[in-house]
């Protein structure tokens, strides 16, 4: 990378702290301030910083507008797929990813699944509504929405009782929700079907916002509940993998990685 470039790339991260003037500029590059003014004045003609009447620079907004473009151009899909298929790879357990559609009647959706080599396996399909109030997937959707919004979901949900595990009402699916957002992961043990257990994790945008969810998931002839909730610590890293791939930064390590069983 040339010089000029890697100096102008340079500026970008020091104006994401807050703005600072020519002077501050030119101490963080160690330049003299024709140069750092050099630098500054091309990247503000491409609308990448913007000075303020106070003579200070801060980040543009044609910076954002790239930014929140690249975002939406990616497929989340496309990237964790080769993730899920070495999961499955390695567990050998039907593995999904879904995400929440608040304005397709409040849905979580299976986006994609790589299925079990097992011969027993449970049915799914790409594109079908899950178990809202029971399956991992989306308690780790909906537990990410702001307070207020997920108690108006859940009051509105209906809690049909698939299993005698199945969630039974709105404030037991809340006291779940809460506990779910806390430790970073969920489970279903037996509550849309009691044969099938899963465990999932979140997969996050680059504001830590949960974008996705992917899970494991296994026949209780397959594998106990225990057995499942063993592989939460790769299934978390998997997680974390994707989510990093997706916002272009580097893994962060999950944390509470307890592997004490969640409430059904």
């Amino acid at each position: 990378m040339s010089q000029t470039v890697d100096r102008a790339l340079s500026i970008l991260p020091l104006l994401a702290e807050g703005p600072a003037n020519l002077e501050q500029v030119a101490s963080r590059l160690q330049v003299h301030k024709s140069t750092a003014l050099r630098l500054l004045r091309t990247l503000h003609e491409h609308g990448m910083v913007y000075r303020q009447p106070d003579q200070r620079y801060r980040l543009g907004a044609r910076l954002f507008a790239l930014a929140q473009q690249a975002m939406e151009s990616l497929d989340i899909r496309d990237i964790a797929h080769p993730h899920l298929a070495e999961l499955n790879a390695a567990c050998g357990h039907t593995v999904h990813l879904a995400v929440y559609e608040e304005y397709a009647e409040d849905q979580v959706l299976y986006i994609d699944k790589v299925e079990s080599r097992y011969p027993v396996r449970m049915y799914s399909r790409i594109g079908k509504p899950v178990a809202i109030t029971v399956a991992a997937v989306a308690k780790l959707l909906l537990a990410d929405l702001p307070e207020p919004e997920r108690r108006a979901v859940a009051e509105r949900l209906d809690y049909p009782r698939y299993t005698p595990r199945s969630t039974p009402d709105a404030a037991a699916f809340l006291a779940e929700l809460a506990k779910v957002r806390e430790q970073g992961w969920a489970t279903d043990f037996g509550g849309h079907e009691e044969s099938i257990n899963c465990v999932a994790a979140p997969i996050r945008g680059a504001d830590g916002r949960v974008v996705a969810a992917m899970s494991v998931s296994a026949p209780n002839v397959v594998v106990s509940a225990d057995e499942l909730l063993a592989l939460l610590p790769r299934l978390r890293r998997t997680a974390e993998a994707i989510s990093a791939e997706y916002t272009g930064q580097p893994p962060i390590p999950p944390t509470g990685t307890t592997s004490k069983r969640a409430a059904p």
